[in-house]
């Protein structure tokens, strides 16, 4: 062969590459979306869908013939409509046959064709078994009545129905997903009364409005018992726009049990559910949970059984929590986008897509009714050739049997229409009776009657409607039933915080010298008595309850938090700070704080400086922990007090000489971080010398004794002797009497008078 030899490609069209790329896109785009992923406004179905529903109907499988197996449906479906993988179809076959999936199914089937917590688990379609159910009917009806057009099969052997000439809005009676190229849809399932019930509001009101439509059409209808929290706004948004979302919420019940879900969200599985629940039991995120169960059966397909730790449990918050961080709730997404009656997608509200459809069933009604007018058109036609014939029975069977042409001889000699002539010509022997003559004007009467009123109704608007009307009343009364997603108002769920969801049950929380922490339950423990390790001694504790959260301060002013139901037990010596928290070099732990985020603590330096503070506005999630308190250079942190009453509590300051001041807590502003105000006074030589500074601080108040602890002596002081002390805010106090100025402790009996 030569080198130089060149092919000759004849008429070979030459496009360029970014052309042909372009419009081979295109054109399997518009296959996509028109011929695969969306539906059709007419009969709400996807191609495959339709495809199945009339080769089932084609082998007679409705409703009250015997079920055949799946994949002899598949095959012929396949086979003669739909040459794509039997999977798929079968696929496509099964969902439409779940009663927990589609709303109103179209397939009725026999066999395991899956469960709500695996839809996928069905059998292979050789061992189940499927019919079309009664409601498929509607769909299927009108079919031979010349309603709809047809279009060849894939290889033009066979016809297959353009669209399926629904009785029924399908569209929105069973809704439908799908993704295209570019678009997709997502038409939530609705119940079917109510859409009649519109659609009827729009034939009477043809100018009615969305809203007006909304007081029929109240919001979807899920094939699940659980229950739809979108408030109305949303709902009718939703129906004005063809775009929004719609949340649905799980049902429980309170019983002794503990609490039983009934009915989950379209398309959650109970399993999966529980799965989630447990993951956040086994990362200890939720304490108030002490048991699981799935106690679902035949009699109650949904029955999940969650076991609070305690009675004392918030139900109410645990399961707005749950739906929070679990599928117990769902939010699901509306996009109304079908192909119109005029073949294009589009994203329709509910009055343009209920008007449409209206549309399709008059257009559809009408090429049903004229169907029948000419079937009796034809009928009488007929008749009125067969009427001349029993009139002129004996000349009819003379030509018959004389004329080489009998049919032609008839047309000619009583002006007769070929098919008149040759319905005569098979009319058998045993029907020439008189009696025929009887029936045929009996037929020929009744047949006028039904053509009457056949012209009649296509020849008027009013009447059209009043038969669209009532067969739309007698469809939603065969196939209609209640509402099974019920609309509800509730409030809108929240993630809280474990501390909000414990039981609170009653903790002290104990602090040592060296930063070591526990919890002890209940507050009759003696902190002080407790066993430390070698070294260490008691520091700080505070009484407060599990499900509130514990606070430390540093020598540097900071403040750090724990959930208290967190901390060790006091079983044992406890747990470092330090491995929980990143404090500062040098820095160590003064004091712990607990109660409600309103408590309120007093908050000190040994430099005499201090002010009162809200709990909560020490919480922090740093592990480096929150700057509270301005702590001049030299002083120390004194341990926090808590604060009974702002208004009658006194601050009792003792110095290191054995000063003591008692003065009106009250006069200390509520601040929430810096130094504070002065509430005694040392002099400043001294405190710079290190020779004198604040070295107790507590909190009485009228009526209260207290008790200073000196060594191996101890000296209790009633109400009258502790309003000695009593002098105004930033004064140096009186000295303690002698023996009693070296103060180890200071201890207030809350139960005296």
């Amino acid at each position: 062969m030569s080198d130089n030899f060149e092919f000759d490609y004849g008429d070979v069209e030459r496009v360029p590459l970014h052309t042909f790329s372009e419009k081979a896109y295109l054109d399997y785009s518009m296959y996509v979306i028109l011929d695969r992923a969306l539906p059709q406004i007419g009969d709400g179905l996807k191609p495959v869908q339709r495809r199945i529903v009339y080769a089932m109907s084609e082998l007679g499988l409705s409703a009250a013939s015997k079920p055949k197996k799946s994949a002899r449906t598949v095959g012929d479906v396949i086979g003669k409509f739909h040459p794509h993988g039997d999977s798929a179809c079968y696929e496509a076959m099964v969902l439409m046959a779940q009663p927990f999936s589609y709303r109103y199914p179209l397939v009725q089937g026999q066999g395991n064709w899956g469960s709500t917590d695996d839809p996928k688990s069905f059998a292979a379609m050789r061992y189940t078994e499927s019919r079309l159910t009664p409601y498929a009917k509607s769909l299927l009806q009108e079919l031979g009545q010349g309603t709809v057009g047809w279009t060849p099969n894939f290889d033009g052997t066979l016809q297959e129905p353009v669209v399926l000439p629904a009785r029924l809005p399908n569209i929105l009676l069973n809704g439908g997903m799908g993704i295209a190229v570019g678009m997709s849809t997502d038409i939530p399932p609705h119940n079917i009364r109510e859409v009649v019930s519109a659609c009827i509001r729009l034939l009477d009101e043809p100018k009615a409005t969305t809203s007006e439509l909304c007081e029929h059409v109240l919001g979807p209808d899920y094939p699940t018992d659980a229950e739809i929290i979108s408030n109305p706004d949303e709902i009718q948004n939703i129906y004005q726009t063809g775009n929004g979302q719609v949340r649905m919420r799980a049902v429980y019940d309170q019983e002794i049990d503990g609490i039983i879900i009934t009915a989950l969200p379209y398309q959650v599985s109970g399993a999966r559910v529980l799965e989630q629940i447990a993951q956040q039991m086994n990362a200890k995120k939720l304490p108030m949970v002490d048991d699981l169960r799935d106690e679902s059966d035949h009699e109650n397909p949904v029955r999940l059984v969650i076991v609070p730790r305690s009675n004392r449990i918030n139900v109410e918050a645990l399961m707005l929590h749950l739906f929070t961080t679990t599928d117990l709730e769902r939010t699901y997404r509306v996009n109304m986008n079908v192909i119109g009656i005029n073949g294009r997608p589009q994203v329709k509200d509910l009055r343009t897509l209920l008007q449409e459809w209206l549309k399709f069933r008059t257009h559809t009604v009408t090429r049903r009714l004229q169907w029948c007018l000419d079937r009796v058109n034809e009928r009488l036609h007929i008749l009125e050739g067969l009427l001349i014939a029993y009139l002129n029975i004996d000349e009819i069977i003379a030509i018959i049997r004389e004329e080489d042409e009998p049919k032609l001889v008839m047309m000619k000699r009583f002006k007769l229409s070929d098919i008149q002539a040759e319905s005569i010509l098979e009319i058998k022997l045993r029907r020439l009776a008189k009696l025929e003559e009887i029936k045929i004007k009996a037929e020929t009467k009744e047949l006028n009657e039904e053509r009457e009123t056949l012209e009649k109704t296509l020849g008027s608007k009013a009447r059209l409607k009043k038969l669209i009307r009532t067969e739309l009343l007698e469809d939603a009364e065969t196939y209609g039933d209640e509402r099974r997603s019920a609309m509800v108002s509730r409030a809108a769920a929240h993630q809280l915080d474990e501390t909000q969801l414990m039981p609170a049950e009653l903790t002290t929380v104990i602090l040592s010298q060296r930063g070591w922490v526990r919890a002890a339950k209940g507050h009759e423990v003696d902190p002080v008595e407790m066993n430390y390790k070698a070294g260490d001694q008691y520091q700080s504790h505070a009484f407060g309850k599990s499900n509130q959260m514990a606070v430390f301060l540093d020598s540097q002013g900071k403040a750090y938090t724990l959930p208290a139901h967190s901390l060790p037990s006091a079983r044992g010596q406890g747990e470092s700070l330090a491995a929980r928290f990143n404090p500062a070099d040098g820095a160590s732990f003064v004091g712990v704080m607990t109660g409600d985020p309103d408590s309120l603590y007093f908050l000190a330096t040994d430099f005499g400086y201090g002010f009162v503070c809200k709990l909560e506005d020490l919480y922090s999630r740093n592990k480096a922990g929150k700057r509270i308190l301005n702590v001049p250079l030299g002083a120390k942190v004194l341990p926090p007090v808590l604060v009974r009453s702002h208004e009658e509590d006194w601050i009792v300051a003792v110095g290191l000489e054995g000063y003591m001041l008692v003065t009106e807590l009250s006069e200390f502003p509520l601040m929430s971080k810096g130094k504070g105000i002065k509430f005694i006074n040392i002099p400043s030589a001294k405190l710079k010398a290190g020779e004198e500074k604040v070295h107790h601080v507590c909190l009485i108040q009228d009526g209260e004794a207290l008790t200073l602890y000196c060594g191996k002596k101890h000296k209790t002081m009633k109400g009258g002797e502790v309003d000695g002390y009593a002098g105004e805010r930033g004064r140096r106090g009186l000295k303690l009497p002698r023996g009693y100025r070296v103060v180890d402790r200071l201890v207030v009996d809350f139960a005296s008078d």
